[in-house]
């Protein structure tokens, strides 16, 4: 990319690459044993028996073991299907498993020895499988739970001698009428009776004489031994547990009920009971004044049979269910999943759904019988990928520092076990999404863990064509061959912006495969011909479902610079350790590919690139390609983008593809226009969104990840730290300021900590 000259500034930078302290994390999970990955294991899968297969159902298990004596080690092994959370004498200590699919089912390992005491210890584990109302992100074999410890712990071991109980107080709520008929995979809500929940289980002096003994399946086994006696094929979790931490709601925005029971700030602090009599109804509006992800938590005592219903929104919505300004509540109403507490009339009674929600506003409506209802407390557990920001921009711009914070908050919401496009609506991997939201990560903290599992759980979805699912895990398999491409580029951008060649080098042949189910519908002409499956590449108005204008037999020049770009990043890779051979072979197709859309598609009138040879359409999408391809000659480059810019009658990016057109700006030498374009950005704040949104209004998520860009954007684009070879072993500052005055920036890097420093006089 070219560097940009800065004129009339005084410009000063201060590089740092001093080596650091390991970043605070959350502590991974311990290793399992070399010899526990290469044989079967002693523990069965064990399942509940007379349970449907495949059906829905939350089941509890326990198992009682004596210690003469505290250990110093108690290394177990556990997983199931489709979910876990794990206890240790009433603590829990582990949830999981991480996500897969059958041919990678993850298995958590910890080592439980400081919660363990001498005399009688308890494990105990709730499982549930959600069934045809799981989420789409969750793959499934049959219910089953497993654990074994290492040594003399395999005395806990999975098998018939552990007890489970069969749930009776959970029923599902689908969510697919509750959000208004937008797409919705996220699992059900839940409804619980009190009455038939088995309260005090996981407690060590719980009486399960009652319980059944578990029912034995099959042997658990490790993925690539002989004859593996399962279809969970186990490997090791590859990711640190998630971070948890108490969060409190913030304003009571609404209340209706009877006189004298209005709720103070003390109930949101957990200081001041909310008092319900009997024979009443209340509706109470709650306001985190930001999105979150967490698990809520409501403390009730006594109101035998009232019926707590907790809603869960983005935003609130209008009569024309448009959702306006986010802070304003007058005239709106919530709409979205929820979920239902039926009390028992018992004291101190917790209720926390299965799986975390999304939301910034919760309703609670609450209607009392006979007896008066005490909501003691109500909070939330924060759950996200423990993710440290460890990057800092500072400007003369304040509006700058709030859109770095408000993406921050995005990219985090946007992660959890997975990457995954919005934690409200979908939570799947895209890899499109993904690759915007690996750079984030990289920059933003310089963890590459969560960025490895995406390039592994993509590569895992492979089909026997070649192509990547567009989206992983996910138990309906969708395919967006760019996305495929994308793959290819969220490898390459590992590389190039933090290293990791030992970790990529396995994934070039598959790498390969990709690239020739595209060269296997390359036209004769170069470009490409008819793609099958779904060929999207960006929300706009103008295109069905996101898929740009072709000709009868394809010739897109959008969808053929994808594929010259992603040619030319893998020419890239195969070149720094792979075949050189493959690395010619690449480039010299990418540039017959640049060729053939340039000579078919470029219109000299316009000075632009049109979408087909036909030349009857033109967006922004065709030029940006057109300059990161390669396409467009050097010295046009800038005037092209100049157009780009200044051309509305163009078909425009929407937030999503704006990273692609401000990399394409950078390198046409428009990098400074950077600031200028990011009013989209600052008029998402004007509407009070905490997060930054899908598309523009309407939009459907107000949590998005791909649109969190530019905190990538800030800091490599306009305080200009990039790499100048792979892995920041080298370093380029240019810097794109634009009208700033005044920077200061800092980033993490392979070796430590780069910071920069500009003024302008």
């Amino acid at each position: 990319m070219p560097v940009t000259r800065l004129r009339n500034l005084a410009c000063t930078f201060a590089l740092m690459l001093a080596l650091l302290a390991a970043p605070a994390m959350s502590s991974a999970p311990s290793q399992a044993p070399p010899d526990l990955l290469h044989h079967l294991w002693s523990a069965y899968w064990i399942t509940c028996p007379g349970a449907p297969e495949r059906g829905f159902g939350v089941y509890f298990f326990r198992k009682a073991f004596e210690l003469d004596q505290a250990p110093e080690h108690f290394v177990i092994h556990t997983s199931a299907d489709d979910r876990y959370q794990l206890y240790v004498n009433g603590t829990r200590v582990l949830l999981g498993p991480a996500k897969g699919d059958l041919f990678h089912w993850r298995f958590e390992t910890l080592d439980i020895a400081a919660d363990l005491h001498p005399g009688t210890n308890e494990l105990a584990a709730v499982v549930w499988n959600f069934a045809s109302q799981a989420p789409m992100a969750q793959m499934t074999n049959e219910t089953g739970f497993l654990l074994q410890g290492d040594g003399d712990a395999n005395a806990v071991d999975t098998n018939s001698t552990w007890k489970v109980l069969r749930g009776r107080a959970f029923q599902m709520i689908p969510v697919g009428d509750q959000t208004h008929h937008a797409y919705t995979v996220v699992g059900p809500g839940e409804r619980i009776d009190a009455s038939l929940y088995p309260w005090g289980w996981r407690q060590t002096r719980y009486d399960d004489s009652a319980w059944q003994l578990a029912e034995q399946l099959t042997p658990a086994a490790p993925r690539g031994i002989q004859d593996t006696p399962s279809r969970w094929m186990l490997v090791q979790r590859r990711i640190p547990p998630m971070e948890a931490h108490v969060e409190r709601l913030v304003r009571i925005r609404r209340y209706s009920g009877p006189p004298g029971s209005h709720p103070t700030d003390g109930f949101l602090n957990g200081t001041a009971p909310l008092q319900i009599p009997a024979h009443s109804e209340v509706r109470l509006l709650l306001d985190q004044t930001y999105e979150t992800t967490a698990y809520p938590e409501l403390l009730t005592s006594g109101g035998r049979g009232a019926v707590i219903t907790l809603t869960y929104a983005e935003a609130l919505f209008d009569a024309h269910h448009e959702k306006g300004n986010r802070n304003e509540i007058e005239g709106k109403h919530i709409e979205g999943y929820k979920d239902i507490f039926v009390s028992d009339g018992g004291a101190h009674r917790l209720f926390r759904p299965l799986w975390w929600r999304a939301y910034r506003y919760i309703q609670i409506d609450a209607t009392t019988f006979r007896e008066p209802l005490i909501l003691e407390d109500f909070r939330g557990e924060f759950t996200a990928y423990p993710f440290v920001r460890r990057a800092q921009f500072e400007s003369n711009d304040p509006s700058l520092e709030k859109i770095m914070q408000v993406g921050w908050r995005t990219a985090r919401l946007c992660a959890h076990e997975t990457y995954m496009d919005c934690p409200y609506y979908e939570q799947l991997q895209y890899a499109g999404d993904t690759r915007i939201q690996a750079l984030i990560s990289l920059y933003m903290t310089g963890d590459d863990r969560l960025v490895k599992n995406a390039i592994g759980l993509l590569n895992d979805s492979r089909t026997s064509e070649g192509l990547t699912q567009s989206r992983y895990p996910s138990f309906l398999a969708q395919y967006i061959p760019p996305f495929s491409l994308y793959w290819i580029g969220m490898m390459h951008d590992l590389w190039w912006y933090h290293g990791g060649v030992d970790f990529l080098r396995s994934f070039l042949v598959n790498m390969r495969g990709v690239l020739a189910w595209y060269e296997a519908r390359l036209l004769p002409s170069g470009m490409l011909g008819k793609v099958p499956w779904w060929d999207f590449v960006d929300w706009t108005p103008e295109w069905k479902s996101g898929v740009p204008p072709q000709e009868a037999n394809g010739q897109s020049s959008i969808l053929s610079l994808e594929l010259a770009a992603g040619l030319e990043e893998a020419a890239d890779l195969e070149s720094a350790f792979g075949s050189h051979a493959e690395a010619l072979h690449d480039r010299e197709l990418a540039t017959r590919i640049n060729q053939e859309v340039y000579r078919s598609c470029w219109d000299p009138h316009r000075g632009l690139l049109a979408d087909t040879p036909a030349r009857q359409h033109f967006s922004q999408h065709a030029d940006i390609l057109g300059v990161l391809a390669g396409a467009i000659p050097l010295p046009k480059q800038r005037k092209t983008m100049e157009k780009v810019l200044s051309d509305s009658s163009l078909t425009q990016c929407s937030y999503y593809f704006r990273f692609y057109l401000f990399r394409a700006m950078e390198m046409a030498g428009l990098g400074n226009e950077l600031v200028a374009q990011l009013g989209p950005w600052r008029h998402m704040l004007e509407l009070g969104l905490t997060t930054f949104a899908e598309t523009p209004e309407p939009t459907r998520s107000d949590c998005h990840a791909w649109s969190a860009h530019p905190d990538f954007d800030l800091l490599a684009m306009v305080a200009g730290i990039e790499p100048a070879a792979p892995g920041f072993r080298e370093v380029a500052i240019r810097p794109h300021l634009g009208p700033l005055t005044m920077l200061r920036a800092s980033m993490p890097v392979p070796q430590g900590k780069i910071e920069v420093s500009y003024h302008r006089d």
